[in-house]
């Protein structure tokens, strides 16, 4: 699961781009209006998205006949987790072209099929530690984008550096898998934390430059929706496997 929203991050950095010079002239107050109103609404897609995911998570993991079913076929994860991957760059590469019914049918099938991958979560953490990690993640991602969108410094330059950060940090989970150290395990962990703490805040002074020179427009709404979805998730899983109570302990 962790791979699997590391690469759609790695994939929407690479897509996730438009020019944000056009801004036709307007007056500060025209920016200010333009800013609030899309990032309004990049959030409110957002909270529908990791609504949809939570929902599915849960339902899927009160059924043990499906979780069963899931888990006990490596295809069925594999072609869950190669759909997903598919959906991102489907999402990110032709967001332009698409219609806003078709862009929202996509950002919400993805939404669901990662809520099918994160069901495990229920099943190896305890219910309390789940809901005091979101809190956390919830607080802690606030924050960032509040600091993002108001900061005066430019974090556009960083982006190259957090890219490569989130390659090294898949590359080196990877290679974990065969060493399974513990300690580097945690390293990883703690790495992934601050790597998406500073995609939160880069990501968002993105967003609210794109709202400023474009206004509302409802396809970069989902995909910037998408950009804040991919950081939280992450950051939530980063922390979770930091903090959170395992069942089998």
């Amino acid at each position: 699961m962790k791979f699997l929203v590391n690469f759609a991050k790695i994939s929407l950095m690479s897509d996730y781009s438009f020019d944000l010079s056009n801004s036709h002239g307007a007056s500060g107050s025209s920016f200010v209006e333009k800013e609030k109103t899309f990032v309004a609404k990049v959030f409110n897609w957002m909270f529908l998205g990791l609504l949809a995911s939570a929902a599915v998570a849960f339902l899927m993991s009160s059924n043990p006949l499906l979780m069963k079913a899931l888990y006990s076929n490596n295809l069925t994860l594999i072609v869950l987790g190669v759909g997903t991957l598919a959906l991102v760059w489907n999402l990110s590469a032709n967001i332009q072209k698409m219609s806003p019914s078709m862009a929202a049918v996509n950002f919400f099938i993805y939404a669901a099929l990662n809520g099918v991958l994160l069901s495990s979560i229920f099943i190896i953490y305890t219910a309390q530690s789940i809901f005091s990690t979101f809190l956390i993640a919830s607080t802690t991602f606030g924050i960032t984008a509040i600091y993002g969108a108001t900061t005066k410094k430019d974090l556009t330059k960083l982006g190259s550096y957090l890219i490569m950060g989130l390659i090294g940090l898949v590359i080196t989970s990877v290679v974990n898998m065969f060493l399974n150290s513990t300690g580097l395990a945690s390293l990883i962990n703690y790495a992934g934390v601050v790597l998406f703490v500073g995609l939160t805040a880069y990501d968002m002074q993105k967003i609210k430059e794109l709202g400023q020179t474009h206004g509302y427009n409802p396809n970069f709404a989902i995909l910037s929706a998408l950009t804040l979805y991919l950081d939280f998730v992450n950051l939530f899983i980063y922390l979770l496997r930091i903090l959170g109570d395992r069942r089998d302990r």
